[in-house]
C-alpha cells in the first residue's frame, strides 16, 4: 500500500478486534498486506478470513493470529496458499470486482467447482457469461442430473476457475467422469485451497483466474435451461496474464492462455489479440 492513510486505517481494522498484535521478523513483504494461512484466499474491499490458523501480515512489520480477520482497505495483495504442495502461488493478485466481468466475458472454458459438507466437485463447463457489472453476476450453464448442481444447490454457492491451456486433458477429464463415482481432486492429483467467504474449493495451480459465487436462486432458469446465477463475491487473477483489469496474451505465458472448447475434446487457445480501430 502507498498512503500512510490507508496504512493507518488498515492498522485501526485491526486493532478494532480484542487479538495481540505481535512483531515476526518474516512479516515485512514488499509493503504489502498479505493473508496467509492453510488454504488460498482472495480478498479485495471487505475481506473475510473463516479458517483458524491464518496470520495478517503487514507494512508495519505486525503479524497477528485470529480465527477470523476483518480487513477494509484498496489496494491489498494477494498471496495463495497450495495445500497439497505447500507453495506460495506469489504471483497471484485481487481482481476488483468491476473488473470481474472481464474474466470470462471471453467465452473460456472453465471448472466449475462445489462442496458441501465434506465432498466436494469440479466438473467442466462450456457456457458461462457475465450478465451484470454491479454488483457482479455471471450465469453458468449445469445440467441438473450433475453432481455439481446437487452440491451447488445444497451449498448455494460455485466458483469459476478459469483453466490454462497446460491443464486442456485434465479440463476434458474432469469434464466425462462423475463426482458420484468419487473424489476428483483425488483421482486426478488437483491440487486446491478453499475460497475466502463460502468455503468452495479453488484451483490455482495451471488457471489462470477464479470468481467465488453465491448462487442467486432462479428455479425456471435452471429447471428450463439448466442455467445458474450467480453474484461473484471474490476474484482473483494470476499477474503474469491478468493484471490491473486486463488480459495479456503473450508467448512466455502460453501455458496460462484461456481454452475455448470447440466440440469433442478439441479446444482454440486464446491469443494473437488485435485490437479494433474505429476508421476515419
Amino acid at each position: 500500500m502507498q498512503s500512510s492513510t490507508t496504512d493507518a486505517m488498515v492498522w485501526r481494522r485491526l486493532r478494532r478486534h480484542d487479538q495481540v498484535l505481535r512483531r515476526t521478523p518474516e512479516s515485512r513483504r514488499d509493503g504489502a498486506w498479505r493473508v496467509r494461512g492453510k488454504g488460498c484466499t482472495a480478498f479485495l474491499g471487505t475481506v473475510v478470513v473463516r479458517l483458524p490458523g491464518w496470520r495478517v501480515v503487514g507494512p508495519r512489520g505486525a503479524s497477528r493470529r485470529a480465527d477470523l480477520a476483518l480487513l477494509d482497505a484498496p489496494g491489498v495483495r494477494y498471496s495463495g496458499h497450495d495445500e497439497r504442495q505447500g507453495s506460495v502461488l506469489a504471483t497471484w493478485n485481487p481482481v476488483r470486482l468491476e473488473h470481474a466481468s472481464r474474466l470470462i466475458n471471453h467465452g473460456p472454458t472453465v471448472l466449475v467447482t462445489s462442496a458441501a459438507g465434506t465432498v466436494r466437485n469440479v466438473m467442466a463447463a462450456a457456457w458461462s457469461m457475465p450478465v451484470e457489472f454491479t454488483p457482479p453476476r455471471v450465469a453458468v450453464v449445469i445440467d441438473k442430473k450433475t453432481y455439481t448442481r446437487e452440491l451447488v444447490h445444497a451449498s448455494g454457492a460455485f466458483a469459476l476457475c478459469i483453466p490454462g491451456r497446460v491443464l486442456a486433458d485434465l479440463t476434458w477429464a474432469v469434464g466425462n467422469a462423475s463426482g458420484r463415482d468419487g473424489d476428483k481432486f483425488e483421482r486426478y492429483g488437483i491440487s486446491a485451497g478453499w475460497s475466502p467467504n463460502l468455503r468452495v474449493p479453488l484451483i490455482e495451480t495451471g488457471c489462470c483466474a477464479w470468481l467465488e459465487c453465491r448462487l442467486i436462486p432462479e428455479p425456471h432458469a435452471e429447471q428450463a435451461y439448466d442455467t445458474c446465477f450467480g453474484e461473484v463475491l471474490a476474484a482473483a487473477a494470476d499477474s503474469r496474464i491478468f493484471d490491473h483489469g486486463r488480459w495479456d496474451f503473450r508467448e512466455d505465458n502460453r501455458d496460462l492462455h484461456t481454452l475455448h472448447h470447440l466440440g469433442a475434446g478439441q479446444f482454440a487457445v486464446a491469443g494473437d489479440p488485435v485490437r479494433g480501430r474505429i476508421p476515419c
